[in-house]
């Protein structure tokens, strides 16, 4: 886990607006095909609708966002859900935290 990789991936407004959507996917988005969002994720086609911005586009921020260590996926069928990695958040916070500090 990089510091800069983690502060590239919250500098953009719609990556941090992702992950706060992420932190209770059930307010903010509707259910995918009966998939539990707090266990398997929210799709990417739920996160583009919800942006107003390209597939492409939505995929390239959960990328990012990914490489970063703050979200995980899964792929189930032709759909690949995303979700927040709480562990990996908290020592991104912890390790930003040692870093300015």
């Amino acid at each position: 886990m990089e510091p800069i990789e983690i502060l590239k991936a919250l500098s953009n407004e719609s990556r941090l607006q992702i992950l706060q959507w992420l932190k209770e996917p059930e307010q903010h988005f509707k259910p995918h095909e009966g998939i539990d969002m707090r266990k398997i994720g929210v799709c990417v086609g739920q996160v583009t609708g919800k942006l107003s911005m390209t597939q492409s586009t939505a995929s390239q921020y959960l990328t990012i966002l990914q490489r970063a260590g703050l979200v995980t996926s899964e792929r189930i069928g032709k759909f690949t859900y995303y979700k927040r990695d709480e562990g990996k958040i908290s020592e991104a916070l912890a390790l930003l935290k040692n870093e300015l500090e």
